[in-house]
């Protein structure tokens, strides 16, 4: 193999994770069953519901197999505004907009809603998505401790820009734990800032019938508050919404980039997430579900009661968390494993997510493998 000296470097980065323990590799997943899923998103098992697949079935015959083109130009279909209104109306928003992806909806949002005269005041926790758009955004930036509420008042009351744009995760993909809306919001209303609120894994488990954080908190509608959201976590499909205020709306169609220059969502996600999305409207039961499904796996694991749908299994070491995660995928139990950047040094750990319709038999099996394997993991 011919060597350029341009990507050696390459060599000695990948040596460097290996020793670390923090090389990563792909692990291809089939169609068959036969291993019990507790590292995927698909938080209210709808991924092969039969309406759900119906409903993608549908779209894709009738609107062929991609979007053709960028929202503005060919790749907007009814089915995509009928999503939209759908959303909106679920969530109790005034309007929404669908993006190819729950990233790009996030990196939309914040680049489009911030510029030089804006300051971004973003919880330390909030997701890659987030982070990036800081990075892409020409406005000033605060990193938040996580969830210090009187952080984000005093960068607020203290700021030299003439707008603010605060940004948290609703519920925090890595520890499953919940921001204090209400607060970050009077703190935002006190200083005339808007905050963004990612309710990435927040939609289909929290709030009422799965309504997501934002609508528990009172807060949905409100004019100064923008929700992000992906299709791909409890809406079993794939793709982003920004539900917000009309003129949010306006704005984004006009002004973010991830919107006018990328093909619009293929209309067989769509479908498939109207699909999902009925499911949920006629079966709340499932949100609920997917709480009661987490309790249990934080009495199988020793930890405490989680939130939300992720329960967090902190083992510290990566190479030990990597460890114990292949071993519970060779006993038929897939789970995830969290080692930095995703967290911080020191933190890395088994990520279990709940799934609705987790049945007994499931939790049993669940029991045997991780109580045996974490009492290795924690020798």
């Amino acid at each position: 193999m011919t060597v350029f000296a341009s990507l050696e470097w390459l060599d000695d980065v990948a040596d460097a994770r290996r020793a670390a323990g923090l090389r990563r590799t792909l692990h291809p997943r089939t169609p068959a069953p036969g291993i019990v899923d507790l590292a995927s998103n698909d938080y209210l098992g709808l991924v092969r519901h039969p309406e759900v697949l119906a409903a993608a079935t549908a779209a894709l015959r009738r609107w062929g197999g991609g979007a053709t083109g960028s929202r503005l130009v060919t790749g907007t279909t009814s089915e995509h505004e009928l999503l939209e209104r759908e959303l909106a109306e679920f969530t109790g928003a005034e309007s929404g907009l669908v993006f190819a992806s729950g990233y790009a909806a996030n990196l939309g949002a914040v680049t489009a809603l911030a510029d030089r005269d804006t300051l971004i005041v973003s919880d330390a926790g909030c997701h890659a998505s987030l982070v990036d758009a800081c990075r892409l955004a020409r406005a000033r930036v605060q990193i938040a401790p996580h969830a210090d509420v009187d952080f984000v008042r005093t960068a607020l009351a203290t700021r030299i820009e003439r707008r603010a744009l605060v940004l948290t995760d609703s519920v925090f993909s890595a520890d499953g734990d919940l921001a204090p809306l209400q607060q970050l919001h009077a703190a935002c209303r006190a200083h005339d800032a808007l905050l963004l609120v990612d309710e990435a894994h927040g939609v289909g488990v929290r709030g009422e019938g799965g309504r997501g954080l934002v609508h528990e908190a009172g807060l949905a509608g409100e004019p100064d508050v923008v929700v992000t959201a992906t299709l791909s976590k409890s809406l079993a499909s794939q793709g982003g919404v920004v539900l917000a205020d009309a003129r949010v709306r306006a704005h984004l169609i006009d002004a973010a980039r991830t919107f006018i220059f990328d093909t619009g969502l293929a209309p067989a996600a769509v479908g498939a997430a109207r699909g999902a999305l009925r499911v949920l409207r006629d079966e709340p039961h499932r949100a609920r579900a997917v709480l009661e499904r987490a309790a249990d796996l934080a009495r199988i694991t020793g930890v405490a009661t989680p939130t939300s749908a992720v329960v967090s299994v902190v083992l510290g070491d990566p190479q030990v968390a990597f460890d114990a995660a292949q071993a519970c995928r060779s006993r038929g139990v897939h789970v995830g494993c969290f080692r930095p950047p995703s967290v911080p040094e020191g933190t890395s750990r088994l990520r279990l997510t709940a799934r609705a319709n987790l049945d007994a038999d499931e939790l049993a099996h669940i029991d045997d493998v991780l109580t045996d394997v974490l009492s290795g993991a924690r020798a």
